[in-house]
């Protein structure tokens, strides 16, 4: 199925972005959303990750304190919100949805992982 995300954009360091996605309603409950990010000349990186329910998230280190997932139920959607955004963090974001069977939620994508089609994040003055 498709992830549609959008919200990319060139930042200054400092700055804020809202990235969205939005998740096909029959997998809204059933599949953990996850944000992976691949900068140029480096390995894709898991960023954070909601368990299916919403309830449990996670954040790699170097996110923790800046970036926030959540999500409005109404809508479909996921979001990342970004703060303090670094020139590190200049990367393609990509949401991925992978099927669970608990309240987890993992950055290691599988062969069965959906990904959608990415968005540009540009962090520089």
């Amino acid at each position: 199925f498709r992830l549609v995300e959008s919200g990319g954009d060139l930042v200054q360091p400092g700055g804020s972005l809202r990235l969205s996605c939005t998740v096909p309603d029959f997998a809204w409950d059933l599949y953990a959303i996850g944000w992976h990010r691949q900068a140029p000349g480096k390995e894709r990186e898991g960023v954070s990750c909601m368990s299916p329910n919403g309830v449990n998230t996670a954040y790699v280190d170097v996110v923790k304190g800046r970036f926030t997932i959540s999500r409005n139920s109404d809508k479909n959607t996921v979001y990342l919100q970004m703060h303090n955004l670094k020139p590190e963090d200049t990367a393609v974001y990509y949401c991925t949805a992978d099927r669970r069977f608990d309240q987890s939620c993992s950055f290691e994508p599988t062969p069965s992982t959906f990904w959608g089609q990415g968005t540009q994040v540009t962090v520089s003055s």
